[in-house]
This record gives structure tokens, sequence and C-alpha cells, in this order.
């Protein structure tokens, strides 16, 4: 029997507490009664506003949408809800499934219809029989009274997502040209709908011992979800995003993943036609036997072979072969076998196709089950032929829902701050894949650090890639400050490492304040640069001779407030 300050306190945080938290509390103490295990417990305050994810979607033509949804994820993480906005043009349609919390803020045009850009999504709800049973959303709907199908749009989307399965959290807003006070009280309702009364101290478990970390490193096979060029027409590159989902993935933010590519099916075929191969042949390949034709699509290198090894196919063919590098097809053409057999016999002893890493582009917290990558897609000239990189040329026609396996490899320095610290963030190119990985976490937890990027590349209009999340990023406080330099949208090129000096001296108060700061993408010239503009700014706004700046710059190094992840 408990003691009535006890029972006191216990009547008051059930009384405080709804139905989840109650089979929260109740199975949590069960547990302890079952297991007999002694915990010690933290109390922190509940606040007012619990921090759940909610995705914020708009669909809009005239830019009214987006304002406020921009506006709304400002607000609510300001009431520590973690929440991410998103233009239903980009909207992931597949995930509407997994969505917990979602609001809808869309317009509507001409006879009732929905904007351009969200058409699709418009048609998947009303065209799809799929089940919606965890949705907790609201619509805000934005019209013109002087139209006859007023906010139509709005009322067909809340109208079909109830008729899903979704549990409205708020009625649906309709709301008329001059949309401000109406939308604000909407979304108050909606903030309200989502507060945990103040309470007695919630019951925390201490933190546990980890289990022992498993050895080996673990292999996913996962489902391609998304893959899109992220440059526009006209740009002398292909930067490619792919979204992979996976049972049980786990990494945190700055690892990467490792891929093994596949060889091109046609250059397989035509060298097992041009040997006059059997494909179903079996073979023994590291101790495993496989078909000839699985050897040379999955297992082997057979472009841009190494120098040693071109010169190991001359030794056993009897060719003289010029000195370089060549592609298996091209010396079978030029510098044929004499028959199958001793084609069968080089096989075996040809360079297994080695992994390819890849820095992981999404967060654990706001991306769960899935990892984003990020591929430029590779290609430079040999012996006076245009070649692509294998494994960025795999990916680049990687095919959706189409099965991928990989690996996690863990980069224990890479790795972010505690959530109040600040963080500067150097990231060109595809160095914004860990970046766009870190945001993404600390958006989804709602870390108060403060986040400053400097992202580069060549021209704004084809190569600013993850414009739009950069953009809501800034325009919602998650990116305190955000630097751009495109190289060749001005006659003097503009590198992240010029932007940095522009900015040295409240840089230099960042990192005398305690921030980290990360560089991310090519290894040369790239982060030689940046860090040679680190020591100018630390000599010059630190008043310190380049000897003391760049000791200053290694005791960074050795706190773990200066890291590198190039390649």
């Amino acid at each position: 029997m408990l003691a009535d300050v006890k029972l006191k306190v216990l009547d008051e945080l059930i009384k405080n507490s709804n139905n989840e938290e109650l089979i929260w509390m109740n199975g949590y103490l069960n547990g302890i009664v079952k297991n007999k295990v002694t915990v010690t417990t933290t109390a922190v305050p509940v606040i007012s506003g619990a921090a759940k994810k909610m995705t914020i979607v708009y669909g809009t033509e005239t830019g009214n949408s987006k304002r406020l949804a921009t506006a709304f994820a400002t607000k609510a993480k300001q009431n520590r809800i973690a929440a991410k906005v998103v233009g239903l043009d980009q909207y992931r349609i597949a995930d509407l499934t997994k969505e917990e919390y979602l609001l809808a803020v869309i317009s509507t045009h001409g006879e009732g219809e929905p904007p351009a850009a969200a058409k699709n999504f418009y048609e998947h709800i009303h065209n799809n029989g799929f089940k919606l049973d965890k949705l907790k959303y609201s619509v805000l709907a934005l019209g013109d009274t002087s139209y006859p199908l007023f906010c139509k749009t709005g009322e067909d989307v809340d109208e079909q997502l109830n008729k899903l399965g979704g549990n409205r959290i708020a009625p649906i807003q309709k709301c008329d040209v001059d949309y401000e006070e109406d939308a604000e009280k909407w979304f108050n309702t909606v903030i309200k709908s989502l507060e945990v009364p103040a309470a007695a101290p919630a019951v925390i478990p201490a933190a546990v011992t980890a289990a022992p970390a498993k050895k080996g490193k673990q292999q996913y096979t996962g489902k391609v979800l998304h893959a899109v060029n992220l440059n526009d027409r006209g740009s002398n590159k292909e930067t490619w995003h792919i979204e992979i989902s996976a049972e049980g993935v786990e990494y945190q933010c700055g690892d990467s993943i490792g891929i093994v590519p596949e060889n091109d099916s046609q250059l397989v075929t035509d060298i097992i036609a041009k040997v006059n191969l059997d494909g179903n042949k079996s073979v023994e390949y590291k101790k495993e036997k496989v078909t000839i034709y699985e050897l040379l699509k999955r297992k082997i290198n057979i472009v841009h072979l190494t120098e040693r090894l071109v010169q190991l196919y001359a030794a056993a063919t009897g060719h003289t072969i010029p000195a370089g590098r060549y592609d298996l097809l091209d010396l079978l053409k030029k510098y044929p076998v004499k028959n199958a057999s001793q084609f069968e016999e080089i096989l075996v002893t040809l360079n297994a196709i080695s992994p390819r890493l890849y820095t992981i582009a999404s967060s654990p917290a706001a991306h769960e089950g899935e990892v984003h990558i990020v591929v430029v897609k590779d290609q430079f000239t040999a012996n006076d032929k245009l070649r692509f990189g294998l494994c960025s040329d795999y990916l680049a026609k990687i095919k959706l829902n189409s099965t991928q396996q990989f690996f996690v490899q863990p980069n224990k320095r890479f790795k972010l701050p505690g959530e109040n610290k600040d963080i500067i963030m150097v990231g060109p190119g595809t160095g914004i894949a860990a970046f766009r990985s870190f945001l993404a976490e600390r958006d989804a937890t709602g870390a108060t650090g403060r986040n400053w990027l400097f992202f580069g590349e060549q021209y704004f209009t084809t190569d600013f890639l993850y414009q739009t999340e950069i953009q809501n990023w800034h325009q919602t406080g998650v990116l305190t400050k955000v630097n751009l330099a495109f190289s060749r949208d001005q006659k003097e090129k503009i590198y992240v490492q010029h932007k940095m000096l522009q900015h040295g001296k409240e840089l230099f108060e960042w990192l005398d304040g305690g921030a980290s700061f990360f560089v991310c993408g090519k290894k040369h010239p790239m982060s030689g640069d940046v860090e040679n503009a680190l020591v100018q700014i630390i000599q010059q706004h630190g008043n310190k001779t380049e000897e003391e700046a760049k000791k200053y710059l290694q005791q960074l190094e050795e706190e773990g407030r200066y890291e590198l992840d190039v390649y």
C-alpha cells in the first residue's frame, strides 16, 4: 500500500496522462515487477507541446501556401515539435502511409482544381485503395469566395484523407484571400491538440548498458524507393539522389554505406559471345561455385583493368600489349585468347569488384528505415574513349523497386556534437551529403545549436543541390546562416574558401565560442584550400602568427572540433 503522499502524486499523474502515456506506464511498471530489476529514474519536466514529428505539405500556384507552411514549421519547432516542410510536387507519395502527423496547406484554382504541383498527390489519394489508419491530419484550404467552388481542393483532400482512415486533429479551415488571421487560429488549434498537460515529473528509465557490438559488417538488402538527378537541364554533371529502404538498418549521421556495383549486362553478354562461352557453366572463384555469367556480372572487375592485370593477361595469352589500362572486352578484341579454356583460367585471376563508399545523406531520426546517398556520375577519358565510373554509372541506371545490397561503414570521428553546440559545415558538390544528414537530424530532434553551411557548385540555376530543402531549413531557422559559392556564374571563379574569408570575422567568433568545424567532399584541392583559408582566418581575426594559427587548428582537431570526411 502506498503512503498518502505517494498515492496523491500517482493519482495526479494518472489524471493528467493520456491513453498512450498510461499504456506506456503500465508496460514499464509491469516490466520492472516481472524482471525484479532495480532502476534509477530521472525526473524531467513535461513541456507544453509534445516533441512529435510533423510533416507540413503545401500545394501552391502563387506561393501563399508555401509561405504559410514555412511559418507554421517555425512555430512548431518553437513548441518543440519536429516539423519538416515539403512541396507536394516533391513529396514522396510512398511516405504517406508512414506519416503520423500531416498538415496540408493547399489552394484551389480554376474550376475547383488542385494546383499543378499538387495534382499527383490529389490523384493518388483518390485513386488508390490504401489505408491511413495511423495518420493524424488537418487541412488548411486557401481559396477565393468570388469563385463558386471555394476551397474545393482542400475540402476534397480533407474528406479523402478521412475516408482512407485518417483522424482529424483539427477541423478543416477554409480561408479567403485575407487568410492570415484564420490561418493563425487554425494552426493554434492544431498545436493545442498536440499539447501535453503539465503534470508530475515523467519517469524516464535510466540509461542501460548497450549490447556488445556485432562483429563484422552486417549486410542489408534494401529496396530502391527513389532515384532522381539533382542537376537541371544544361548542367555539366549528373548528381543522383538515391533512397533505399531496409528493415532494421542502423547508422549514425556521418557514417557511410558500402555498395558493390554490378557490371553492365550488355558488356557481359558481349564478352561471353566474343569467346563463345557457356554463360551457365559453373566455375570456382575464391572457393565459391558460380556461373560464368554471375562471375562476370557480379563478382569480378572487367572494366578499366590495372596495368598489372593487363600484363598478366599478356603473359597468359602470349601477346605484347602496350602499358595502359583496358576494359576486358577491348583486350579480347585486340588481343584474343586461344580458346575458352584459356579465358576461364584468366577469369578466375581477375580482381573482385571492390565496394564503393558513399557518405549517408539521410538522418536516422528523420528517415527511419532508410538510407539516402548522393552520387555524381564519374566521367573520364582513357585510350581516347569516354568512360564512366563503374559504380556511379551503375547507380545512375538503378531501377525503382529493385533490390540493393549494402553495408554500413561507421565513421567514429565525423559525428555531430551535443545538440546545444554550434556547427560550421563546408560541403561543396557531393560533400553536401553529410550535412543534409546533419541538418535533417538536428531538425527532427529539435537541437538548439546554431548551424552554418557553406555550399558550392558550378552554376546556381543547374547545380544547386537540395535547393528547396536548404531554403526551407534557412527559412525555418534550422540553418542559422548559409553561404553559397557558384564558381562559374561570374568571370572570376568563386569557391567556398573565398566565402569563408569574406565572413572570416564571424566565423572565428563561432570557432572561439566553441563551434565545431566540418569539411566533406573532394580531398584535392578543396580540403587543402579550405584548411589554408581557415588558418588565414584564425591568424587574421585571432591576432595570431601563422604558427600560432596552425597550433590553434591543431587544438581544434585534438578536441574533435575540426573533422574531415574527404575522398
